[in-house]
């Protein structure tokens, strides 16, 4: 399978690399926390119809990679970035 994706006159590869820290990178993601952590990725992902490519949760951060799947979907991945770090 390719990594790049094609529509009749498109051909794109569209990946975001996040890493998440939690203040002063403090060790809270560990045992259920991390679990509950991971899940949620997963679930906020499969919302936006995105493909999570590499998701890593570590004690002091969080690697994510997620991955539009075509059409306007980048742009969802932005409402979730706006969504998430505008939150008051």
């Amino acid at each position: 399978m390719s990594r790049f994706k094609t529509l009749t006159h498109v051909l794109w590869h569209c990946q975001t690399h996040l890493v998440w820290v939690p203040k002063y990178r403090y060790r809270v993601l560990t045992g259920a926390i991390g679990a509950e952590v991971h899940n949620c990725i997963e679930v906020y992902c499969s919302r936006l119809r995105c493909e999570v490519v590499e998701l890593n949760v570590q004690p002091d951060h969080v690697h994510s990679v997620p991955r539009s799947r075509g059409g306007n979907d980048e742009l969802s991945i932005n409402y979730y970035f706006q969504s998430v770090l505008y939150r008051g």
